[in-house]
């Protein structure tokens, strides 16, 4: 991937390639910030087609225990929002798209203008935001579009089809469908909401739909990928990678290792899909 390719471009790449793409998530800052930056270097090299970095924040309302713990670590070692953007910077380097997840309130805090400006010079796509709408967003919206960044909102299985509509017209980049109610987490078995979920925002929108719904292995990567069934555009995991850093916290190799070879699964997994 050459330096600057678009979030759009990678999707498209992997639809012309017959299979979804895999877009992994880790906060920045765990188990340090050069660690945080190794960790995520090596899901972009087992196999990961979009990047997201999780800024942590105290109050993660939505996130699981898998992510909570993670992301109190690095709050406690002291990691501030310069320090993800410093992750950005290093990751989007490697020529993947690169976004920021994050909860509203430490954007705001930082200045709305300001953190879309430095996020673009550090080389950022864009932005997830889970708890900030559209009709709530006005400022974000204009600030993105002033530096090209992607506006990437979110839908859920308690969507109504107008609000469906609204969100994915506000998006840039692909639209994040969560097909889990309730906190995020590594789960068993796939959702049976993600695939009406899927048919209703593709049919409010031609953008890429991202589904994340507690994926844990290739096989359900594979089933969430597939045509002739839920048919996502973007596989999105996050809380199993987390886990194999948290389960080595003692050993950073061992759990580099283990973060890759995950990576690798359901890097076939897509494919197979």
């Amino acid at each position: 991937m050459s330096a600057g390719t678009t979030t759009a471009t990678v999707f498209a790449q992997a639809r012309a390639d017959g299979r979804a793409a895999l877009v992994g998530y880790l906060p920045a800052g765990y188990p340090d910030v050069a660690g945080g930056i190794d960790a995520l270097r090596t899901l972009v090299d087992a196999g990961c087609d979009v990047i997201e970095i999780g800024l942590p924040y105290s109050d993660p309302v939505m996130d699981g225990p898998t992510i909570q713990a993670a992301a109190q670590a690095a709050l406690e070692r002291g990691v501030r929002t310069t320090d993800v953007l410093r992750t950005v910077e290093a990751v989007a380097a490697t020529g993947t798209p690169t976004l920021v997840m994050t909860y509203w309130n430490p954007v705001e805090r930082y200045g709305v203008p300001q953190f879309a400006a430095d996020l673009a010079s550090a080389g950022g796509a864009g932005l997830i935001t889970p708890d900030l709408t559209p009709d709530s967003a006005p400022e974000w919206i204009a600030a993105a579009d002033e530096h090209g960044l992607d506006k990437v909102f979110l839908v859920a299985p308690s969507s109504t089809d107008e609000r469906i509509a609204m969100t994915t017209a506000a998006c840039r980049g692909f639209v994040y469908a969560t097909a889990v109610m309730g906190v995020t987490g590594a789960r068993t078995t796939t959702s049976d909401l993600a695939g009406p979920l899927v048919a209703r925002t593709k049919a409010a929108t031609d953008l890429p739909v991202g589904v994340g719904l507690g994926v844990s292995n290739g096989d359900q990567a594979a089933e969430l990928a597939a045509r002739d069934g839920i048919g996502a555009d973007g596989v999105i995991v996050g809380s199993a990678f987390v886990r194999c850093l948290l389960d080595h916290a003692d050993d950073r190799r061992a759990g580099l290792r283990a973060l890759g070879a995950l990576t690798e699964d359901l890097a076939v997994g897509v494919r197979r899909g």
